[in-house]
C-alpha cells in the first residue's frame, strides 16, 4: 500500500508540478507531511542534500523521499519513474503529433516555411534567456565576453547556414566542452 501511496502522490506531482525542482518542492513537502513519510527535519535534510547532488533538485528529493520512506532502493526507484512519467507521456504525445504532422504535410511548402520560423523562434527564446544573464558580474574582463560571443556565434550558425561542418562544430555538447576548457585555460 505505502508503493501505492508513494507512486500516486509523486505521478501527481510530476503531472501539476509547475516551474522547476524548487517550484515542486513545496508540494513534495505537503505529500510526505500528509503522508507522515519523514519528520520536517528530515525533510529538510533531503532538501539540502538534494541542491548539492547533481540533477534536478525535484527528481533528486523524490528519490531520497522514496529510499526513506521505504528503507528500500525500490521506493526511491519508484517515486523518480512516478514523478518523471508525466513528463514522459506528454513529450511522447508531442512527438508522436509531431510525426504524424510532418509525415501528413511532408512537401507542403506551408508546413516546411512554419518549421523554419519556429528555428528562429526558439533562437529568440535562447537569446532572451541569454540576455538575461548578461550582467557584468557575469563577466571578469574582454574574453569571457568572446568566449560567450563565439558560443553564441556557433550556436546560431548551423540555422544560418546548413552543412555537415556547421552541424558538428555546433553540437551543444561540443560547445560546453570547448568553453570549458577555454575558460579553464583562461582563468584556472
Amino acid at each position: 500500500m505505502l508503493y501505492l501511496q508513494l507512486f500516486i502522490s509523486f505521478f501527481k506531482i510530476g503531472l501539476f508540478g509547475f516551474g522547476g525542482g524548487l517550484a515542486i518542492l513545496s508540494l513534495i513537502q505537503m505529500e510526505v507531511e500528509q503522508h507522515g513519510w519523514m519528520s520536517q527535519q528530515e525533510f529538510v535534510d533531503i532538501v539540502a542534500v538534494s541542491q548539492v547532488t547533481p540533477g534536478p533538485i525535484g527528481i533528486n528529493c523524490a528519490t531520497y523521499v522514496g529510499y526513506t520512506a521505504t528503507g528500500s532502493v525500490w521506493g526511491s526507484v519508484l517515486t523518480t519513474f512516478a514523478i518523471v512519467l508525466p513528463s514522459l507521456i506528454i513529450m511522447l504525445a508531442v512527438c508522436k503529433a509531431y510525426f504524424w504532422l510532418n509525415r501528413r504535410f511532408q512537401g507542403n511548402p506551408y508546413f516546411e516555411q512554419t518549421l523554419r520560423m519556429l528555428r528562429f523562434t526558439v533562437i529568440g527564446l535562447i537569446a532572451a534567456a541569454a540576455l538575461m544573464l548578461i550582467k557584468p558580474a557575469n563577466f571578469i574582463d574582454s574574453t569571457s565576453w568572446i568566449i560567450f560571443a563565439a558560443v553564441a556565434f556557433f550556436t546560431v550558425l548551423p540555422n544560418l547556414y546548413q552543412n555537415k561542418v556547421t552541424k558538428i562544430i555546433s553540437h551543444p555538447i561540443l560547445l560546453i566542452i570547448i568553453a570549458g576548457i577555454a575558460g579553464y585555460c583562461i582563468y584556472g
